[in-house]
Parts: C-alpha cells; structure tokens; sequence
C-alpha cells in the first residue's frame, strides 16, 4: 500500500498512543511522528530494502495497520534497528541520531576532542582487563597541550581499572584522568610473561569542540636521489579538499616521484574527496570511471532507465573549476591496516585496475557500502526538515564497485606486503625508521634485504579490542554528498 508513504501525520497520531519526546523548544513530541519518517526513509533509500520484509511496498493493507505497526516502538531507534538488515556481519554501519546539528558538524570536522586517538588491548593474560595505547596525538589539542605522547600506555580512568564493560562509559565522559602504566614484555616475543605496571602519572583530559585537520603530516623524503611525499590523511574531509590540493601542488613543484599515502587509521568520509585525492594521485585518467554505484531495485532501475550516468563516479582535474594538482603516477604506495575503512577502502578499490597499487599493512575494515542524511522533511533534505525534533538518518543506500566490478570485500582488502605495527613501539609517524613508511621506503628502492628484515622483527600479539573510532559519532563512514533525484522521489512518496 504505497500510500502510506504520503500520509499527514495528524492521521497517523490519531490511531497511536503516544510516547513524548521533547523538541529544543520544550514542546512534546509524539514519537511516532517520527517512526513515521524512519519507515518512510528506510523503504525509499535502504539499500537492503528487499531483505527486510517490513519495507515491502505492499506490507501493509490499511492505514490502521501501519499506524499500529508504528505504535509498537516507543522509540524511533527501537524501529530502526528491527530495519537493519543482519547487524552484526551485513550492516554495521547504518545509524539513526537525535541531534543532526552534532552529525553536520562531524562531516565538517568539528566535534568534541581532547585530541588523543589510541587503540585498546585485552590485557595479556586477561579475558576482560585493557588497556589502552595512545595511537597519535592530535595537534593544538588538550593532550597535546597536557604532554601525552604516541606510545603511552594507560590502564584506568579516574582511578577505575578499564575492562570490557566499562570502557565505554569510562571514556565516553567529557573530561577524565588517565592513568599511564608501563607495559613490560620481559624480553620475550610471547605475551603469557607480560606485565601492565601502573605508574605514579596521570594526565587530567577534556573533550573541547576541535576541528580536527585530517592532513595529519607531509613530509618530502630524499632517497637515492628520488623525491619521495609521504601524507598522513586521517579522514576524507570535504572542507579540507583546497589544502589537500595545495599540498599535492608542493609535491609537484618538488619533483616528487613516489608517493606513500598513510590511510593506517582513516575510518572514511567522503566520496567526492576520496575522488579528489585518487584525481590527484594520478591525473591521466580525467573523466574515465574511478566507481560504479549499485543501489536498491528500485533507485537502480530508475538510474539505469533515466540517467545511468548518475550511477557512475569519474575522475576529474578539478575541484569546483580550480585545476588539481597531479602527480600522473603509476605506482602509489598505500599503508592501510584493519583501523583504515570504507573511504579509504575506495580510494585502494578504485585505483587498483589503473595503477599499480602496493598496500602495505593488513587487511582493511571491509565496509565498501555509502551511505547519506536523510531528514524528516519532504525530500529527505536538510531544507524545509521538521522543526519539532532534530532526528535524522544515516542508513546505507549503495555499495561501491570498482572499473572492473570488485565489491563485497567482507573481510578488507589483503595487503600485498604483511605488516603490523608494534603498538610495544610504534615509533614517530613520519620518521624513515617507523616501521610501517620504512618499509615502503624499502619496497621504494627495491631495498629487498632490508625490507625482510622489518618483517621478521618479531611483534608480540596484542589482542585488539576498540579504538577511538568507536566512540565518533559515526565510524567507518563513506557518505555520498550530491543531489539526489527530487522527481523520483516525488513519484515515489505518491504512488
């Protein structure tokens, strides 16, 4: 009954008891004003609609049961989970906030920090003890300003050892103490002699709005005569595309002729930046496809019979009419690791049939699926969205293919050198001597000698537990930002 798609509101409530919300101006809220938006959105864009019975067209048979189908969620999150298509292995990305406000700032960088990104480990010999390593610290933040450094270990948060159940709480707080430790392998690569001592330190830490710059470090590196850039780029942020570009423009003014792209720790983010970077990577191919979308049965049909082009992403030579800077390499060396998703995923994905692509690392997330904002409003769009709650959706609407149609990489993609770091002893990002740049910079200068050697230094196994991704409001994302078809959705929100 695609009707129920287009019905006002007031009739929907009518039927409904009523569960309350509060809008920023204090007036209550029927929740299932807005379960109403959720099942619209759900069964117009998600790109497992055909999997969840729930979102047939044809569900239900009279306004009365839908309406009562809405009434059995008291919260909209309760509805949209029962959409949510095999959680736990297809779908783990698609999320549903309260507060788009915060969800718009996080696209343009902006959210609260206190600048410490870190990975958490299971506690050797331990089932439910962590502890957690500082991973980089970001700069002009509170633990740059307080001292922490890439490399320190903690084991508690205000005093309270960290385990698997209070983690997130612990760390999840505005402002807290951490408490470092030292972490004592006793000489051995084997982890069942390994000791987690606390220390006298700890760093009191707060959560500030911070715009976090995702070009974390250039770097030009002389070797054997050959210019070599080393990025560090820890998010595909749209709103740093113009600096992106501008660091590429001094790569090419220094006659740089290899590039190492640190994506070790980048969740994701946009598709149209990781375009632009792949754009400027290369630069021979403008215009050709750098990826395919494929979308619900019904979006693709609509796609391939009205505007097949739509489906396509291409490489381009600029960005917004001004010119990309572009190496017009053949060769790009990747460090990505299980922490690199979605986005960066893309860029690896997509340049693979092109260029010859060396990923040094691990296997990657393996999320190859977009998604995009959908609000309460007529479209779907930001404008004109519903003032009486701040609701909106981020569910995912397609999978990316490459030129030559690699998707549904569920357990990352594989790397073509093996290599983890040693969170024992990470060393300083940028350095020739950190193990993961050092063995590109070896595979760069067909060092083969040198490069065995990196990868025989025994690494004792961590087991990996969280890190500070997982606490972002959304994680592992790649998000569409174009326009999409209003006709289309008109049509749709009639039949």
């Amino acid at each position: 009954m695609k009707t129920i798609k287009a019905l006002v509101l007031l009739c929907v409530v009518s039927f409904l008891t009523t569960s309350c919300f509060k809008d920023n101006d204090d007036n209550q809220i029927s929740a299932n004003e807005i379960n109403d938006f959720v099942w619209k959105g759900m069964n117009t864009f998600y790109l497992y609609k055909e999997n969840i019975p729930n979102l047939a067209n044809n569900r239900f048979s009279s306004d009365t049961e839908y309406s009562a189908y809405l009434n059995n969620y008291s919260t909209p999150e309760d509805l949209f989970e029962t959409l949510i298509y095999e959680r736990e292995t297809e779908d783990k990305y698609s999320w549903i906030v309260d507060d788009y406000i915060e969800l718009e700032q996080y696209f343009s960088g902006i959210s609260t920090s206190n600048g410490m990104d870190f990975q958490l480990f299971i506690e050797p010999n331990s089932t439910t003890k962590v502890i957690g390593i500082v991973r980089l610290v970001l700069a002009n933040s509170d633990a740059e300003g307080k001292g922490l450094k890439r490399g320190d270990v903690f084991n508690a948060i205000d005093g309270t050892p960290i385990n698997t159940n209070n983690y997130s709480s612990l760390l999840s707080q505005s402002s807290y103490t951490l408490s470092l430790a030292t972490y004592n392998d006793n000489g051995t690569p084997e982890t069942t002699d390994d000791i987690v001592t606390s220390s006298n330190q700890s760093i009191s830490l707060t959560k500030l709005q911070y715009s976090e710059n995702p070009i974390y470090k250039t770097k030009i590196i002389n070797v054997n005569g050959q210019n070599i850039g080393y990025l560090m780029y820890n998010g595909f942020t749209a709103n740093y595309d113009a600096q992106l570009n501008t660091v590429f423009g001094d790569f090419k003014a220094n006659n740089v002729q290899h590039l190492v792209l640190d994506l070790r720790y980048n969740p994701g983010g946009s598709v149209n930046s990781a375009i632009l970077l792949s754009s400027m990577i290369t630069g021979q191919f403008n215009d050709e496809i750098f990826s395919t979308e494929k979308w619900n049965n019904e979006f693709q049909n609509y796609f391939e019979t009205e505007n097949p082009e739509s489906l396509i992403n291409r490489f381009t030579n600029n960005n917004k009419g001004t010119a990309l800077n572009s190496l017009n390499l053949s060769k790009v060396y990747i460090l990505a690791t299980k922490s690199s998703a979605s986005a960066s995923e893309l860029v690896i994905n997509s340049l693979d049939p092109y260029i010859d692509v060396i990923h040094i690392g691990e296997n990657t997330t393996g999320k190859y699926q977009a998604s995009t904002t959908l609000y309460d409003s007529g479209n779907f769009g930001r404008e004109g969205a519903n003032p009486n709650h701040t609701y909106a959706m981020q569910p995912l609407i397609f999978k990316s293919l490459n030129k030559v149609g690699n998707t549904d990489y569920f357990n990352g993609l594989p790397p073509d050198i093996q290599l983890s770091e040693s969170y024992l002893n990470l060393g300083v990002i940028g350095d020739e001597n950190e193990t993961l740049l050092a063995a590109a910079l070896a595979a760069i200068s067909n060092a083969t000698g040198k490069l065995a050697d990196i990868k025989s230094k025994s690494r004792p196994f961590l087991k990996s537990f969280k890190n500070s991704n997982s606490f972002k409001p959304l994680k592992d994302e790649m998000y569409l930002d174009k326009e999409l078809p209003s006709d289309f959705l008109r049509r749709n929100l009639n039949e």
